[in-house]
């Protein structure tokens, strides 16, 4: 029996026949499947609320089988261990009950707890209060992986996969008596000093230095770059320079900035006022040694049954078509690997503090 179905040809009949096939043999399923398969939300709804065995997952930008990332199709995979699954609705709604919600519904079972699986609405607010929620009741006892699920268009649409049917504005959180073990790298690095956050209000960096944060951010990047911002341009200069946040120990933790509004930068995450951002830039050759760091990190224990691979969306948006160079570093024919391209990783390695990164190469091993 399959224990991982790949299907690149999008269509929901084949994704029912496939769930069907594979749930007799599961005790928990994840799928991991492609917005541009474009699927009729409450069809998709239908056949997920049909299946009685514990389901999570989401819709992301692109997804990843072995050595290849697809922009169509889906993922269905067995797991041996029965989930216990939380979905936390209406997140952008929770930012000052979130602690105690989640100590309630799951906080007696850490003990019982060696993972946790994480999907969230990437386009959502009060994701980073949802893992300050997390880390305050799991701590650093479990190792936490997952994304955020959603689409390039930036449309917040319902895009977490459930036992309930798509859903949006949430997040799906999986206990898991399975270890996985993590690695966790970016490869990015300072092109400028340091530079106060003065006024940001969430994901939204207003002012950086007391000055309109995209004329600093302009400044300096149009010097690095030799690129010039226009009104069509910003995301495809501004993916290849992200935002760094200082961090006392550990890689800085990175903010994508996707939207120019009025002189603000709209970024995945939230940018801490007060907090302390360099602007940073990356090279394939740095990109891709860092994925092969998080792969060596991630390869602890030689017992996994099968590679979990979160990686942002735009770094394949800023590797183009040597992306394929970081799959093939993170591939070995002797493993079953797959994945998802997010807006946002979510993952610690039970070394430092759980974090919500962006442009960020996460692997997990997952041993059953």
């Amino acid at each position: 029996m399959e224990n991982i179905i790949f299907q690149s040809n999008p269509s929901l009949d084949t994704l029912k026949s496939s769930i069907e096939k594979i749930q007799n043999n599961s005790k928990s399923i994840i799928i991991l499947s492609c917005d541009n398969n474009n699927y009729n939300t409450e069809e998709f709804s239908s056949i997920l609320k049909n299946i009685k065995t514990p389901i999570i997952g989401g819709i992301f930008p692109q997804i990843i089988f072995e050595n290849k990332n697809y922009e169509q199709g889906d993922i269905i995979i067995s797991l041996q261990d029965e989930l216990d699954i939380t979905i936390i609705k209406e997140l952008s709604q929770k930012a000052d009950d979130l602690e105690d919600e989640i100590e309630d519904r799951i906080g007696d079972l850490e003990d019982e707890t060696n993972s946790m699986f994480v999907f969230v609405d990437g386009l959502t607010k009060n994701i980073n209060e949802l893992i300050s929620s997390l880390f305050n009741n799991f701590g650093l006892n479990i190792n936490y992986i997952g994304g955020g699920a959603g689409s390039l268009s930036f449309e917040q649409k319902p895009v977490i996969i459930s036992n309930e049917g798509l859903v949006q504005d949430c997040a799906i959180l999986a206990l898991s008596k399975n270890q996985i073990n993590l690695g966790v790298k970016h490869g990015w690095f300072e092109i400028s000093d340091s530079i106060k956050v003065t006024k940001s209000d969430s994901n939204v960096v207003e002012e950086l230095n007391y000055k309109p944060a995209f004329e600093v951010y302009k400044e300096i990047v149009e010097k690095h770059s030799g690129k010039t911002f226009t009104d069509e341009n910003f995301f495809d200069i501004a993916k290849g320079y992200p935002l760094g946040i200082n961090k006392i120990s550990g890689e800085a933790v990175v903010r994508d900035p996707i939207i120019l509004e009025d002189n603000k930068l709209i970024c995945v995450g939230d940018v801490p006022v007060n907090s302390y951002v360099n602007i940073l830039g990356g090279s394939l050759d740095s990109l891709t040694t860092a994925a092969s760091q998080a792969s060596k990190e991630s390869n602890a224990n030689n017992k996994e049954s099968f590679t979990l691979f979160i990686d942002c969306i735009s770094r394949v948006l800023f590797l183009e078509e040597d992306f394929t160079k970081e799959l093939d570093i993170v591939y070995s024919d002797n493993k079953k690997l797959v994945g998802a391209l997010t807006l946002g990783e979510i993952a610690n390695n039970k070394k430092h503090y759980l974090e919500f990164y962006n442009k960020t190469s996460v692997i997990g091993n997952i041993i059953e």
